[in-house]
């Protein structure tokens, strides 16, 4: 039953009414509305409503018919709405708020300037000029660019005579033509641009040319809400990893100075049953990485929209099984490889190489089979995405020196996250969500005040993927204790503020970088998360890094399509922002900002990457960069451009590994990472494998 009734109609209009006919201001703020509450019938009798107030609930769109002819001014602060497009049924609207609506950006603000052609105000601003300009100037020049695409390319393909199915077969390729060609101002409003683009080549086509256009849109896949989640314990875990061991002194890596004689091949999908939105494997530096550029494929990606908004999470209960075991998984020796590689484990066989003396001794210690989907040992088509390293607590309970250093690596792949003991190879815990698929992780430590009253460091480990979900685990308690619904498109990655522990910055498809305060839960794990801050980007987001020497006032992305950066000082008014600074690229012959940035990182204070670089390649080899050398040479070159081409200092090669006698198909390294004390090396593939690498 909807919360509106006439009842509530009269008593909220200002003044109170007797008939709703006579209401011309209406107070309907904070009563936790949704957009089946708007009820066309009722709202058709407001004949003579001129102010309206629906902030503070819970709309995420308009319904297309609500019929209020004299609607002068709009009230929709602090909604969930993800579309303003159908605000052009109140042709009257003057004044217009939507302010802390966080799916709406700069492209809305156009969008409505369009629509409304008697809007003064939007947000609080005189947007007069500005919408002349977007309504006359703007739509004059694309209009002549569309006019002018269909004479340059479409003109002379429609014959004299010609059928529904060539009108049809034409209007889809120049419709997809007009918008990826036609350009105009600046990147930050390409999704208004194309959405006035496809606007006027409608219209051309319909007006000038006499063509029919009824758009046959395809509906949106929508995701399975239903979504299950898991953990095992660790001895359930060990028992669904297959892992191998070898003997470091039988193992000897070569120093190699080649450098890779050519550009690496993408990541192409498995099987055309791999989702759309898929990172692509591209060179890594140590750090967790960003996930790349959708794949193309002949599924749509699946995209859940959150059914809360910014300010939205909930305490979810999926609870992990108590207790922990010491047990390892199996592992396999001489005696057993030939029983073991009956029932799908994977053995190795070790490549002979040449005994060259190595800058850095590492041996492969571990291969690990964890992520795979229902536990099939058959799976290598899960890819594995990002990894990142427990942070060590100063309780001073860990007294073993190695584990000091940080051993326990987390992974994300598939449908799972798992926490990985590198020296003994035990999968710790393992936390599944049946309908997700988890691309980047990242931990964070939070003092929370526990049962009696003490306070007491723990670590939280926050993990997103395709739904655009964050999910916060206290790993210590075994417990996933809420989630943040950040996105309506898939994240790429997520890290957290080095010097503001609750800080959590989010970067999506959906090219827009959050910034979110997850709060600190109680001891009753009751959270509030909320949104400090929205970055705008030209294209897709797909690496994030803070700037060591202030982490608080700016960040850089590494996007689709540049390198960009950010004030994120958080003083500042203005909540959401468009980049502040461009970087250049070396090309050919001269700069460019047009350049794909999938891996970013710092090796100090100044320069972007790290001093010792780890890159993985298609042939599951990590190249490895010492740059230390390097450094103070590129902080005194002031901007200088160095033509120098730096070779690797080493190279793993990827070991010989067989599962029931043959290779695995092609691997590829999607990221490499390394603890604090660079002690191991923990290589992510795209054939559900987890390598770990020990300095000898």
């Amino acid at each position: 039953m909807s919360k509106i009734t006439t009842e509530l109609l009269l008593e909220r209009a200002v003044p109170r009414s007797t008939r709703l006919r006579k209401i011309e201001t209406l107070n309907l703020s904070k009563l936790q509305l949704k957009t089946g509450d708007l009820d066309p019938r009722l709202f058709s009798r407001l004949r003579h409503l001129q102010k309206l107030d629906l902030s503070d609930n819970l709309l995420d769109k308009f319904p297309n018919s609500l019929t209020l002819p004299d609607l002068r001014v709009l009230n929709c602060n602090n909604n969930k709405l993800e579309d303003v497009t159908a605000l052009k049924q109140f042709p009257l609207l003057e004044e217009l708020t939507y302010e802390n609506n966080v799916y709406l950006t700069l492209n809305d603000d156009y969008k409505v300037m369009f629509l409304l052609q008697n809007l003064r105000l939007l947000n609080g601003k005189d947007i007069t000029k500005l919408a002349n300009h977007v309504r006359h100037v703007n739509s004059r020049k694309l209009t002549s660019k569309v006019t002018a695409h269909w004479e340059k390319f479409f003109r002379d393909q429609l014959p004299e005579k010609y059928t529904a199915e060539q009108v049809k077969s034409i209007k889809k390729k120049f419709l997809k033509s007009v918008q990826t060609n036609v350009v105009y101002g600046p990147s930050t409003l390409s999704e208004f641009t194309r959405w006035r683009v496809k606007m006027i080549a409608e219209e051309f086509l319909s007006y000038s040319l006499g063509l029919e256009l009824n758009s046959d849109t395809e509906p949106e896949e929508k995701t399975d809400e239903n979504e299950e989640e898991s953990t095992e314990s660790p001895t359930e875990a060990a028992e669904n990893v297959a892992q191998v061991t070898v003997t470091p002194s039988k193992r000897k890596r070569n120093h190699s100075k080649s450098s890779p004689g050519n550009k690496r091949s993408k990541t192409k999908a498995n099987t055309e049953e791999e989702a759309a939105v898929n990172p692509k494997k591209s060179s890594r530096v140590e750090d967790d990485p960003a996930p790349d550029k959708p794949r193309t494929s002949n599924q749509p990606a699946k995209e859940t929209a959150p059914e809360q908004g910014a300010e939205g999470t909930q305490k979810n209960g999926e609870q992990f099984p108590k207790g922990q075991s010491n047990r390892r998984s199996s592992q396999i020796t001489g005696e057993q490889k030939s029983q073991e590689q009956d029932n799908g484990v994977i053995t190795l066989t070790p490549v002979k190489n040449s005994k060259r003396k190595e800058d850095v001794s590492a041996e492969p210690l571990h291969f690990l089979q964890c992520h795979s989907k229902g536990n099939s040992r058959e799976d290598f088509k899960t890819q594995l995405w990002s990894g990142v390293f427990e942070p060590v607590l100063d309780s001073g309970a860990r007294k073993d020196p190695i584990v000091s250093s940080s051993r326990t690596v987390a992974t994300c792949g598939g449908e799972s996250v798992c926490l990985i003991d590198c020296e003994t190879g035990t999968v710790l815990k393992k936390y599944k969500v049946a309908t997700e698929e988890f691309f980047s992780v990242a931990w964070t430590t939070l003092t929370m005040v526990i049962s009696d009253s003490r306070k007491k460091a723990h670590n939280i480990l926050a993990a997103a993927g395709r739904r655009g979900i964050v999910k916060l685990i206290h790993v210590a308690a075994d417990f996933c204790y809420g989630e943040i619904k950040a996105h309506k498109k898939p994240i790429a990655t997520v890290c957290f503020s080095p010097t503001q522990e609750t800080h959590l910055f989010t970067a999506s498809y959906d090219k827009r970088i959050a910034l979110w305060d997850i709060g600190i839960p109680d001891c009753d794990y009751n959270f509030k998360a909320s949104q400090l801050l929205v970055l705008e980007t030209a294209s897709i987001p797909l690496r994030i890094a803070l700037v060591p020497t202030c982490p608080e006032q700016y960040l850089l992305a590494g996007c689709e399509d540049g390198c960009f950066a950010w004030n994120i000082k958080l003083d500042k008014g203005q909540k959401s922002r468009p980049f502040e600074a461009i970087f250049q690229f070396p090309d050919e012959e001269s700069m460019t900002t047009s350049h794909r940035v999938d891996g970013l990182a710092f090796l100090n204070d100044d320069v972007v990457a790290k001093e010792y670089v780890f890159c993985g390649d298609e042939n599951g080899s990590v190249w490895m960069y010492d740059l230390s050398n390097y450094t103070t040479a590129w902080g005194s070159a002031k901007g200088k451009r160095s033509e120098r081409s730096i070779s690797p200092t080493q190279i793993l090669k990827w070991p010989e590994l067989r599962v029931n006698g043959e290779q695995p198909p092609e691997i590829l390294v999607n990221n490499v990472v390394a603890d604090p004390a660079f002690t191991y090396l923990v290589v992510l593939t795209s054939v559900n494998i987890t390598a770990i690498w020990k300095k000898s």
